[in-house]
């Protein structure tokens, strides 16, 4: 296997990291699929691309199973208004493809904001820079690392 540009800025940092392969489907990007273990589901988390009308572009690492609330996504980052950026502008952004963004090693640094969800977890699983690779990173070490902030910026249940 490849060292992915995030894997390397981990090992240069000593960041200590476990990493998983599954079988990527193009139906499911996110890594639910494949040989991930189902009770794992609430500690994996997704890397997901906005851009704020003040703040420009903004990561958000949320749970796989959420979605972004975007007003809450909008406080958090200190903008009136968020959007998804386009799929197409993801790799130019960012060195990463569509289920293959890590907020780890990205071409720039950009604010991340992990949603608060993440702190009831020593550890979560992210992407490691590639399709089918996941890595498991100790979450403050992480948010630390990536300069991250901790928010609540997904939709509740019922929301």
């Amino acid at each position: 296997m490849t060292k992915t540009n995030a894997l390397r800025q981990l090992d240069a940092a000593g960041i200590k990291y476990e990493l998983r392969q599954y079988d990527f489907d193009e139906d499911h990007p996110c890594g639910v699929q494949g040989n991930l273990d189902p009770t794992l589901l609430e500690h994996i988390f997704k890397t997901l691309v906005a851009r704020g009308e003040r703040s420009g572009i903004i990561v958000f690492c949320v749970p796989i199973q959420a979605e972004l609330d975007m007003k809450k996504c909008a406080a958090a980052s200190g903008d009136k208004r968020i959007e998804m950026i386009h799929l197409k502008e993801l790799t130019g952004l960012t060195g990463y493809v569509r289920g293959g963004c890590s907020p780890v090693g990205m071409k720039k640094r950009y604010p991340i904001i992990f949603d608060e969800t993440a702190l009831l977890y020593d550890e979560i699983w992210i992407s490691a820079g590639q399709r089918g690779l996941q890595m498991l990173v100790n979450t403050e070490a992480l948010a630390a690392f990536v300069d991250g902030k901790f928010a609540d910026v997904t939709r509740s249940n019922g929301e």
